[in-house]
């Protein structure tokens, strides 16, 4: 069994990932921890920084530090995250890709070979709603997915 385990480093997708791990515990089956990661955010992380602080010039400067900034930290979830699974004998792998969260994870869950897919029922924004991303998805997934609360 394949799990493909979609990570935005929200609590909520953390949480996915470790009801994933007891899943592919029982199953014998191997995780791959999945991030997209979009530079749309820092450009607009970076303007509204740039217009905060009155320094318009150096949004470009802004945009790269916040890019790095976002780039470690998805990457130190992913790995705590892996750590983990290697704690509790799953066999897991990491994968960072960029681009738009929809279209690269439906090319991912679609076409990697996956029996299930995990993700939160949140996102980062942590609204109380299902996430936007999720109703997106929902119908253009093809394995099953579990949405984990």
């Amino acid at each position: 069994m394949k799990i493909l385990v979609l990570v935005d480093g929200s609590k909520w997708s953390q949480k996915a990932a470790l009801h994933a791990v007891g899943v592919a515990k029982r199953k014998r089956g191997r995780i791959v921890l999945f991030s997209v990661l979009d530079r749309r955010e820092a450009k607009a992380f970076a303007f509204n920084m740039g217009a905060r602080s009155g320094d318009v010039k150096d949004i470009k400067g802004f945009e790269e530090e916040i890019w790095k900034r976002m780039k470690k930290d998805v990457h130190d979830v992913l790995t705590n995250l892996l750590n983990l699974c290697r704690e509790e004998g799953v066999n897991c792998s990491i994968k960072i890709v960029e681009g738009t969260a929809k279209d690269r994870i439906l090319e991912e869950a679609n076409n990697g070979n996956y029996s299930l897919v995990v993700l939160g029922a949140y996102g980062k924004s942590g609204k109380t709603r299902i996430g936007s991303l999720l109703e997106e998805l929902a119908g253009l997934i093809k394995p099953p997915m579990l949405i984990v609360r």
